[in-house]
């Protein structure tokens, strides 16, 4: 056949792929327009040449592509601009394939479960003894907005509200949790839990760094030393786990071998051990965190490379420590974030450290069984929480799903739990409930 010959559109539909539907479809919005249209019957005809042209259109179509974005790849003659936009409808492609894989995951375990109400969230045995009573309390008086402008300019962070007042910042933090770099509602106690741990780190860590704590004037008040942010979260991983767009595991799982500069071997499994802890910053300034090379975060003019490799040698040490110190307590610290100031030249330790908001932590005891069988592994931070969201489809985009109050204390159990585990003190929760504790405290 001629480049040249003529076709009518019921062959060029079956030489194309295209229904007869459609080519009319897309000769309305101007995408294939036939090479000729008898002004007396409307039929259309086409040149075989055109036939390139529509198998593409026909290819893009079938994989979901949005018509404006494949107008835009087939009008282009910049082979640069087409690849970048395959390669972004690639990227949504493999985070539609995880979602339904996660949802599939959740009804296979669901079907297997003789009671599928029984929740990933479930508590292990040795939960703190708090009454029912209090916990209802701490719920409806859960810490989530605060409002003390007489201590200072008002900043808003994701968890922490802070008053700056020349070198001395107030943090409140509050009971807010995020989850997918988003707010999904408030766990009671978990403000007050949030700086126990990490004071109780503070503690352990000074001989590594100084770190910007001057006093605690509430379970859930802080007063620090304002500090320049370094602006970068510098993340460090002992294990390949996790179901975020930045975690490990999910890159891993689609097809990534090089992750912020390190390579990992193939064949690995999830919550395999790695050889060695690494090293992951993510961007910190962004409204989604976005994993980056240290030559990343040197070229984009964010951190010298000096600063970045003391910044990242007190990180090591930092979980190193606290790999150690949760070993003792029967634990394993799987990876955790670290946040660093500067004080002039000085790096400083700031906002939290080893909490079960920046950190994974997995019971040792059942570690091996649980990998050896691809269970899921006993944990003690907010990981069941982010399972119990993606179970039921939500991944960070739309709208999160309403955390019932069991979910909420729940929730809070676990951190307790924690705060005990790594303290080794009980935990007391006030006559007060955060709320009016903070608003006694910080009211004008």
């Amino acid at each position: 056949m001629a480049p040249d010959e003529w076709i009518g559109i019921g062959a060029f539909a079956q030489l194309s792929g295209l229904t007869v539907d459609t080519l009319r479809h897309y000769h309305q919005i101007g995408l294939l327009v036939p090479a000729e249209v008898d002004d007396r019957t409307g039929y259309r005809r086409y040149r075989l040449r055109q036939l390139p042209r529509a198998r593409t259109l026909a290819v893009l179509r079938d994989v979901g592509m949005p018509l404006e974005e494949v107008a835009a790849i087939v009008d282009t003659s910049d082979r640069g601009a087409r690849r970048a936009r395959l390669v972004e409808h690639r990227r949504r492609l493999t985070q539609a394939a995880r979602r339904a894989a996660a949802q599939v995951d959740a009804m296979d375990r669901m079907i297997e479960r003789e009671d599928v109400v029984e929740s990933s969230l479930r508590v292990d045995e040795g939960a703190p003894l708090i009454s029912s009573e209090r916990f209802a309390r701490e719920v409806r008086g859960a810490l989530d907005r605060t409002d003390f402008d007489h201590l200072g300019a008002r900043h808003e962070g994701k968890v922490r509200d802070s008053y700056v007042d020349g070198d001395v910042r107030t943090i409140v933090t509050t009971d807010r949790l995020s989850a997918f770099d988003r707010l999904v509602g408030t766990i009671p106690f978990k403000g007050q839990i949030l700086n126990a741990i990490a004071k109780y780190w503070f503690d352990a860590t000074a001989d590594i760094v100084r770190n910007h704590l001057i006093e605690a004037p509430d379970p859930n008040v802080w007063r620090v030393r304002e500090c320049t942010p370094v602006p970068l979260e510098f993340v460090v991983r002992g294990y390949i786990t996790g179901v975020t767009n930045t975690s490990l595991w999910i890159n891993y799982e689609a097809g990534t071998r090089s992750i912020a500069g390190n390579r990992l071997l193939d064949g690995l499994r999830k919550n395999q051990q790695l050889p060695d802890p690494i090293l992951t910053p993510t961007t910190k300034l962004e409204e989604h965190d976005r994993n980056l090379s240290r030559s990343e975060a040197i070229a984009g003019g964010l951190i010298t490379a000096e600063l970045f490799d003391r910044c990242a040698e007190i990180c090591f040490q930092l979980f190193a420590r606290g790999t150690e110190i949760a070993a003792e307590r029967g634990l394993i610290l799987v990876d955790t974030k670290y946040e660093l100031g500067l004080l002039g030249d000085e790096i400083v330790l700031i906002d939290e450290v080893h909490t079960p908001d920046s950190s994974r932590y997995w019971y040792a005891d059942t570690y091996q069984e649980l990998f050896r069988s691809g269970q899921e592994q006993r944990a003690l931070d907010k990981e069941p929480l982010r399972e119990w969201m993606v179970e039921r489809g939500f991944h960070g985009e739309g709208e999160p799903p309403i955390l019932s109050d069991d979910v909420r204390i729940a929730t809070a159990t676990r951190y307790i739990l924690l705060a005990e585990e790594l303290t080794q003190r009980s935990f007391e929760p006030s006559e007060l409930t955060a709320s009016e504790r903070v608003v006694k405290v910080l009211g004008g």
